[in-house]
């Protein structure tokens, strides 16, 4: 018989694939879950798998290791695909590719297989990461070649054989949640002029509804790395907690887009990200007190490039590994506490310091503390706009 570990969330579509796949493959299925900080209960997942028809059920907790491999150097990157989105799915699923490979391997299974869509963008992550860890594994989409047409159907199947879902026609939301973020799809939100209605939202109060006074905060860096919230040192998964927490109570987070997919349609994408938003802001801020000008520029397009190839699935590539040598020589300096303001909504820098900072206030200011040579500045002007000035003559001769 053949062994196959799917990777099982719980959810409406591997719920029902469990099943699926056993009538269809006459196979054994071996259900994996990681714990990338979506708060499941491991004993619950384990008995719905078991009742719904898995041989065995795998739960690893994966949140030091998806904060320390994945979560930190995108952060370190500044990786926003498309300048706004964080990228808390994309990461997590390069790292339950991998140990589903280590799950495969240690119980001898022929195949993996995965919930995604086939005109999604998790299809490409999971299947890319299989193909560069473990080629010799056989690859299963049963949501690509399935008989099913809509959520409707898979939740009328789900009946039919007595599985149990947390899904209903009138809520047919499609919700992925880790520490890093959340992402909302299906219902009225594939309207794209429809606003999302509140019952969407997970973690994060209505902007219009979130407290009247500001919360400030101190967050302090040590080489692109965040290490304390005011003054008070924590690990990584602390902080992201917290600031997920108060982020949350101020509305921070929301993001609402039109969102190119790898595989060339427009998707609108709702996600929530209150510690994403909150750190990606204060980095960025402490990057541009710190990184002279031209690395700082060149660096963005690099950012540009490196959340491309995290989007694209391109984790294990050695492109990827490359930007991430450039990545981390940037931060050598990137270290100092950075002050938001979290309010109605936003998240707003209101402060920023570092024994680093490549800021002069007797070079800015224009106070009479004021040190810079304005007179050198027509000779800079004369060089630097040579060029123009020889294209304007060959103009004129025309």
């Amino acid at each position: 018989m053949k062994k196959i570990v799917l990777a099982y969330s719980g959810g409406l579509d591997t719920s029902i694939i469990i099943k699926w796949l056993q009538t269809t493959q006459n196979a054994e299925i071996i259900a994996f879950t990681a714990d990338v900080g979506q708060k499941e209960n491991p004993a619950i997942l384990e008995e719905k798998a078991i009742k719904t028809g898995a041989k065995k059920f795998y739960f690893k907790d994966l949140k030091n290791e998806f904060i320390d491999d994945y979560i930190l150097p995108s952060l370190k990157a500044s990786a926003l695909y498309e300048d706004r989105y964080p990228m808390a799915t994309s990461l997590s699923r390069p790292l339950i590719a991998k140990n589903m490979v280590d799950v495969a391997r240690r119980e001898n299974a022929d195949a993996v297989a995965h919930g995604c869509t086939g005109k999604g963008n998790d299809q490409v992550r999971f299947e890319l990461a299989f193909k560069s860890l473990a080629p010799e594994l056989e690859i299963i989409a049963p949501v690509r070649v399935w008989e099913f047409k809509s959520r409707e159907e898979e939740i009328e199947y789900a009946k039919k054989h007595k599985i149990p879902i947390d899904v209903t026609k009138k809520r047919p939301y499609s919700i992925d949640w880790n520490l890093w973020g959340i992402s909302i799809e299906c219902g009225v939100l594939e309207n794209p002029w429809q606003e999302p209605p509140e019952d969407a939202y997970q973690i994060t109060k209505s902007p219009a509804k979130s407290p009247s006074k500001p919360d400030y905060i101190e967050i302090e860096f040590n080489q692109g790395i965040p290490t304390a919230i005011n003054g008070k040192n924590m690990n990584c998964l602390d902080i992201i907690t917290l600031l997920n927490g108060i982020g949350g109570k101020h509305g921070v987070g929301r993001i609402d887009m039109i969102e190119n997919r790898l595989v060339g349609i427009k998707s609108r994408e709702i996600y929530e990200a209150p510690a994403a938003t909150i750190l990606h802001s204060a980095h960025l801020e402490l990057e541009k007190l710190v990184i002279e000008r031209e690395l700082y520029h060149f660096k963005n397009i690099i950012s540009k490039k490196y959340a491309e190839l995290v989007y694209y699935g391109y984790w294990f590539s050695d492109f990827r590994k490359c930007l991430d040598a450039f990545v981390n020589t940037t931060q050598k300096y990137v270290s100092g506490i950075v002050r938001v303001k979290l309010f109605k909504g936003q998240c707003i820098p209101v402060g920023r310091k570092s024994k680093f900072s490549l800021y002069e206030e007797s070079l800015s200011t224009y106070t009479s503390k004021d040190i810079f040579d304005h007179k050198a500045s027509k000779g800079f002007i004369d060089i630097f706009g040579l060029p123009l000035v020889l294209e304007g003559k060959r103009n004129r001769k025309k």
